[in-house]
C-alpha cells in the first residue's frame, strides 16, 4: 500500500506540472525526461516513485531558476546527493538525497536541503523529507507565482534546529546517532534529520570559516556537504582557505590511555615492519629524574619505552635530549622562551627551510603540553612570526604517526602513501588559520589561562587560544591585519605549555630575555 501511495504521489505531481506548464509555458518549461535504461546507468538507486516523475520530467525551467532532476553531460552523483539547482544567483545549492536509504521511509529520493555558505541567517534550510513532496511544493508555489506575477519565493521555514559538532554526536550518548557519525571531524557539523519537528525546517548553523574584518589571504573558503550512505544525516564540513576560522572547534578528548595505546602500537607494528617502523630504545626513571625538568607520568610512560621513532616517509623523532637535531640557533632559543619552555623532537627540511618540532611545557607546573613546529631560521621567525599547532600532546603525535603507519601498512607503497602527510607538521602549510587578537582583549576573561596571559604578556602582543582550534593548525601573526606591518618578532610566547600562543613584536618593551643557550635536556 505504501508503494501504490507513493505512485498515486508521483502521478498527481507529474500531472499538475504538465497543466502548469500548458497555462504558462513560458514560465515553468518542462525539461525532456529520462528512459529507464539510462536511469539503471546511474549510481545511485531510482526508486520507483521517482521513476514516475523522470520518465516524464527531466526538470523545470522558469523564468529565473533551472531545476535539474538528473545528470546532463558530465554532471555526476556525488557524495549521496544530487544538486537540483543553484538558487540566488548561483550563491546556494539546492540539494537532494539520493543514497540509499535516503527519502522518507527510505521509499524515495531525499530530503531536499537548500545550503547557502555565506549567508548570515537562513543559511541551511531541509525544505522537504523527500523529493516528492519538494517538488509538490514546488509546483504549488510556482503556481501561485505565475498567477500573481510575483517571484517566486523560497520556502519559508516554520521550525528550526541546531546542527552540532560531529565530534560532539560521535562521542555522545545517542549510539544510533554515533553509528551513522563515525569519528567526526572539528570542521564537520551536522543536522540531525531523523526526526525533525516539520518541515520547511530552519537549521541554525554557520560555518568555521569568517570572511569579515579581512581576509588572512585570497579568501577561497567553501562548504562541503554529504548525506550519511544510511540518510539520516546531513553533514556540512567548513574548507578553510584562506580566510580566519570565525568561531570555536570541538577536538576529539585525548583518552587517559594514550601514552599506552601509543607505545602498544608503535611496537606491535615496529615488530611486524621492521622495515618501514622502528624504534630506538627508551630510558630509565633515574634517567630522567637527572634531567633537572619535571617529566609527568604520561610522558614517562612513553620514555621508558621508546626513545626515538622512525617511521618511512616521515621525520624521524629523537625524544630524549642529546640528538643533534635538538641544538637550536642561540638566538632562536630566546625566541622561544629560553630554558625549560620547550623540549625539542625533530627537525623538519622542507626546500630550503627549515622548522624545529617540539613540545612545549609549562615551568610553573612541570606540564608537558601541545606539539607545535616554528621557522628554525631566526630571521625568518623574525621577519614572518608563525607557529603550526601540531599536536594536543606528544602521546598524540605518537598516535597520529600510528594512524598514517598503520593507514600506509594496508597499501602497497608504505613511504609513498605516508609522504602524502608530513606537511601537517609545517608551519605556514595552509593548515586553518585562528585570528591573532591583542592580548589586551583577555584582560578579565572568565577563563583563568586568558586571564594570566593578559596580565603576564607586555601591552601590544597578540595572542590566539590553541585549545579551541583545529589540529592542525597555522598561528600566522604576519598575516593578521592588525599586526604592525613594520614590526619584527621579539619572541614568541607560549603560556600554559602552548595551551596559548603569543607574538611580542620588538616594538614594544619586554622584560629581558633568558640567557642563550640550547634547550632544556638538550
Amino acid at each position: 500500500m505504501a508503494d501504490a501511495a507513493a505512485d498515486g504521489r508521483a502521478l498527481e505531481v507529474v500531472g499538475a506540472l504538465r497543466d502548469l506548464s500548458r497555462e504558462h509555458p513560458y514560465g515553468a518549461e518542462l525539461l525532456a525526461g529520462f528512459s529507464d535504461a539510462g536511469m539503471d546507468a546511474w549510481t545511485v538507486p531510482v526508486p520507483e516513485p521517482v521513476r514516475i516523475v523522470l520518465r516524464e520530467i527531466g526538470g523545470v525551467r522558469t523564468e529565473e531558476d533551472e531545476y535539474l532532476f538528473g545528470p546532463r553531460g558530465r554532471q555526476a552523483f556525488t557524495d549521496g546527493y544530487w544538486t537540483l539547482g543553484a538558487p540566488d544567483f548561483g550563491e546556494g545549492s539546492l540539494i537532494v538525497g539520493v543514497g540509499t536509504g535516503a527519502g522518507a521511509g527510505g521509499a524515495g529520493w531525499g530530503p531536499v536541503v537548500t545550503v547557502f555558505p555565506f549567508r548570515d541567517e537562513r543559511n541551511v534550510t531541509v525544505e522537504a523529507p523527500d523529493f516528492l513532496g519538494w517538488l509538490a511544493g514546488l509546483t504549488e508555489r510556482l503556481a501561485r507565482a505565475l498567477e500573481s506575477g510575483e517571484a517566486l519565493e523560497p520556502a519559508a521555514p516554520e521550525v528550526y534546529v541546531a546542527a552540532v559538532p560531529s565530534i560532539g554526536a560521535a562521542e555522545g550518548p545517542d549510539a544510533a546517532l554515533a553509528a551513522l557519525v563515525g569519528p567526526g571531524d572539528s570542521l564537520t557539523d551536522l543536522v540531525d534529520l531523523r526526526a525533525l519537528p516539520g518541515y520547511p525546517c530552519g537549521v541554525h548553523w554557520e560555518p568555521y570559516f569568517s570572511t569579515s574584518s579581512g581576509t588572512a589571504d585570497t579568501g577561497s573558503s567553501d562548504v562541503q556537504y554529504r548525506f550519511a550512505p544510511e540518510g539520516g544525516v546531513l553533514f556540512l564540513r567548513s574548507v578553510v582557505s584562506g580566510d580566519f576560522l570565525g568561531r570555536e572547534v570541538r577536538r576529539h578528548r585525548e583518552s587517559a590511555d594514550a601514552a599506552h595505546r601509543a607505545v602498544t602500537g608503535l611496537g606491535e607494528l615496529a615488530a611486524r615492519m621492521p622495515e618501514f617502523v622502528r624504534l630506538a630504545p627508551g630510558t630509565t626513571d633515574s634517567a630522567m629524574d637527572a634531567w633537572g625538568v619535571p617529566v609527568p607520568e604520561e610522558i614517562r610512560t612513553v620514555l621508558r619505552a621508546v626513545g626515538g621513532v622512525d617511521v618511512a616517509g616521515l621525520p624521524g623523532l629523537a625524544l630524549l635530549p642529546g640528538a643533534a637535531d635538538h641544538e637550536v640557533d642561540p638566538e632562536l632559543h630566546r625566541m622561544l622562551g629560553g630554558d625549560g619552555t620547550y623540549r625539542p623532537l625533530a627537525r623538519l627540511r622542507y626546500g630550503r627551510s627549515e622548522a624545529l618540532l617540539q613540545v612545549r611545557t609549562d615551568p610553573t607546573n612541570g606540564q608537558w603540553g601541545h606539539v607545535v613546529s616554528v621557522p628554525a631560521d631566526p630571521d625568518r621567525l623574525r621577519e614572518f612570526p608563525e607557529a603550526a599547532l601540531v599536536a594536543e600532546s606528544l602521546p598524540g603525535l605518537l598516535l597520529e604517526y600510528l594512524r598514517l603507519a598503520r593507514r600506509a601498512a594496508a597499501g602497497a607503497d608504505f613511504a609513498g602513501q605516508v609522504r602524502q602527510d608530513p606537511t601537517r607538521l609545517l608551519p605556514g602549510a595552509g593548515h586553518p588559520w585562528p585570528r591573532p587578537r591583542p592580548a589586551a582583549e583577555w584582560a578579565g576573561d572568565a577563563d583563568p589561562l586568558r586571564a594570566a596571559a593578559a596580565a603576564e604578556l607586555p601591552v601590544g602582543a597578540y595572542a590566539a587560544d590553541l585549545r579551541t582550534v583545529p589540529i592542525p593548525s597555522d598561528v600566522c601573526f604576519h598575516r593578521a591585519r592588525e599586526w604592525p606591518g613594520t614590526a619584527r618578532l621579539d619572541r614568541l610566547s607560549f603560556p600554559a605549555g602552548g595551551r596559548l600562543v603569543a607574538a611580542v613584536p620588538v616594538t614594544v618593551p619586554s622584560v629581558a630575555p633568558s640567557a642563550p643557550g640550547t634547550a632544556a635536556g638538550g
